[in-house]
């Protein structure tokens, strides 16, 4: 952990919270609604190492006990909230790690903070044991509530809360990012941010997963081969090679990059901005043959085939449809 500074992207966020600090109007109650691994976990965990900073800055100065305790994972008044079963936060959870606890004062910081990851997942009657204490809090306690659906927490609960919704990360933050500090070359940084969506969890993952790195190789091949093979065996290939829903989509997001680079190319003939610099004889063959109107159709074909797998449609006629698409266009 160190100063809201290296956080990458978020600063909307980041200035709401500090100028909170610095003029003293820290909410009891904060909702930080997001996608996973978009960074709502780092910034509530160093919002709160500095609400209980002995410095008083709108930093954490990372040298004070209380600190140096949150570094160590062990501050006493900042308490993360666990649970046992992996798809529910019950009421027994929540009595025993809040309502029952908040009464007591703070051991040690002027605040006790919980926070509650997973937020989406409170039962119905952990989010009832909940509303009390945002109601009424004493007044050195302050609730995070970290989601990716915040539509999944009653409305008495977000009305009494104030919502910060993290957007996505601009491509070019998560790339500089990847290269930064990951030390990943220039034209994979460009992939893995383009695949990322601005979510710097995901392309942290991406970047440093085999398995990414392997699946990329293999959409290219099937994309730039895919002609000399039947649709019945670039279904069974991509069958093959997608043992789960996720990787799916994955294959269909690097599709959707893929084709937007050639018609990139093909409107303005222009290296720069393509994410796939390192393929561009075979961009350039794909721009030549295939027109604007066939590009956007394929564009459009992808999305639908997302739309169509989600509302689980067969997904050999899915995948026929989608490669049928691609190859009269």
């Amino acid at each position: 952990m160190s100063g809201f500074d290296s956080i990458v992207g978020h600063r909307e966020i980041i200035e709401h919270l500090q100028n909170a600090i610095k003029t003293d109007k820290v909410s009891h109650a904060y909702i930080f609604n997001g996608e996973t691994g978009c960074g709502k976990k780092l910034i509530a965990t160093m919002f709160a190492a500095t609400l209980q900073c002995e410095e008083q800055g709108i930093d954490p100065c990372l040298k004070c006990a209380s600190c140096k305790r949150e570094l160590g994972k062990n501050h006493p008044d900042i308490i993360n909230v666990v649970h046992e079963k992996p798809g529910s936060i019950g009421i027994d959870e929540i009595r025993e790690q809040i309502t029952s606890d908040v009464e007591i004062k703070p051991y040690y910081g002027p605040y006790k903070i919980y926070i509650i990851s997973d937020a989406h997942l409170l039962t119905l009657q952990a989010q009832n044991a909940l509303l009390k204490t945002i109601e009424e809090p004493p007044r050195y306690a302050i609730i995070l509530l970290l989601t990716n659906n915040a539509d999944a927490l009653l409305p008495t609960i977000t009305s009494r809360c104030v919502i910060l919704t993290f957007k996505a990360v601009g491509d070019s933050l998560v790339k500089n990012y990847l290269m930064e500090k990951l030390r990943i070359p220039d034209y994979q940084a460009d992939v893995d941010a383009a695949l990322a969506q601005g979510n710097i969890g995901r392309a942290e993952k991406i970047a440093t997963s085999q398995a990414y790195s392997e699946l990329s190789e293999n959409a290219l091949q099937i994309l730039k081969h895919g002609n000399e093979m039947e649709l019945f065996e670039l279904v069974e290939v991509i069958k093959e090679l997608t043992h789960d829903k996720q990787s799916v989509y994955d294959y269909l997001d690097l599709f959707l990059v893929w084709f937007r680079d050639v018609l990139l190319f093909k409107a303005t003939r222009e290296v720069d901005s393509l994410v796939y610099k390192h393929e561009l004889n075979d961009i350039k063959e794909r721009a030549r043959s295939s027109s604007y109107e066939g590009l956007e159709k394929i564009l459009e074909a992808i999305e639908k085939a997302k739309v169509r797998l989600q509302a689980n449609v067969n997904f050999d006629l899915v995948m026929e449809l989608l490669f049928l698409t691609i190859r009269e266009n």
